[in-house]
């Protein structure tokens, strides 16, 4: 009979693509994934996966077998959820990826607020600029800056943003402070670093189209903001990062603004498990409260 630890290391080799990486996600040792695997591979009579120095690469029969181990999967969690205590206290680990701003200028100073009601809940926050991928479960919850269309996910729009274009006092003094548009080709730019970023809707300037050079590019909004501060050029910021910050000033308010939309993701396997609920229950409460910082 199959057990849950073939199929969870074979869900975890899937979604990692090597046993080593397998194996660090489900906190066992390489052998022990391997094992379980050729475990499983012998119990079913097939080979799931083709190796190469590359990694595993699933076959044919990895593919039709997965969609049986992801609602094996499911079950299992829908069945601990079941029998645990309604009225036990929120209690667990939930990792919530975030584009960086979101989660380094606004999740991580409400963390407090949401251990003093939840002492037993455990966050891991993931702010990055990558597009993360709730059916590997690389996360329990996602703030996206696009829908997802594809996936069993469920999604609701928190709240839409602004960004503007900001630069020190230092550097207007140095190049003049902008008074139109087409006076910004004169001007010296901040941006992305732009094919390490996998979510387009995070560069912005770019698709403005502003003329001037771009002298200065990071992969980080905590760099670009770094930079601006010290005088380096013009850069296109989240109003909620910078809006209070006084080493900067914001150019053509009226003329330059660009509008993202924030979205609260989660697998819909996951939508029901206390914890996972409790988390974006909250979310959605403090972006609510706190919609005009956007």
């Amino acid at each position: 009979m199959l057990s849950s630890d073939q199929i969870g290391a074979f869900l975890a080799v899937v979604r990692e693509g090597n046993c080593v990486a397998a194996a660090r996600r489900l906190r066992l040792d390489h052998s022990t994934v391997s094992r379980r695997l050729a475990s499983l591979e012998a119990q079913l009579g097939t080979r799931l996966f083709d190796r190469s120095p590359r990694g595993l690469a699933p076959t044919a029969a990895a593919s039709a077998f997965l969609a049986h181990a992801e609602r094996i999967e499911r079950e299992l969690i829908m069945a601990a959820d079941a029998v645990s205590q309604r009225d036990a206290p929120i209690a667990g680990t939930v990792r919530v990826a975030t584009p960086e701003i979101f989660g380094s200028g606004f999740l991580a100073p409400l963390i407090p607020e949401l251990s003093s009601r939840h002492p037993e809940l455990a966050i891991e926050l993931v702010p990055e600029s990558r597009a993360t991928s709730l059916s590997k479960r690389e996360a329990d919850i996602a703030i996206a800056v696009r829908r997802p269309v594809d996936g069993r996910l469920f999604s609701r729009k928190l709240t839409d943003y602004r960004l503007g274009l900001y630069a020190a006092p230092s550097y207007l003094e140095t190049f003049g402070k902008p008074a139109s548009i087409d006076a910004l080709s004169d001007h010296r730019f901040i941006s992305y670093v732009d094919d390490l970023v996998e979510v387009p809707e995070l560069l912005v300037l770019g698709g403005m189209d502003l003329k001037g050079r771009v002298v200065f590019r990071a992969s980080t909004s905590a760099a670009q903001i770094a930079a601006a501060a010290a005088g380096t050029g013009l850069a296109m910021l989240h109003h909620i990062a910078v809006r209070d910050d006084r080493r900067l000033v914001r150019v053509l308010d009226e003329e330059v603004e660009a509008r993202r939309s924030y979205w609260l993701v989660i697998h819909a396997d996951l939508r029901q498990l206390p914890r996972v609920r409790a988390v974006a229950d909250f979310l959605a409460e403090a972006v609510s409260h706190e919609r005009a910082r956007f």
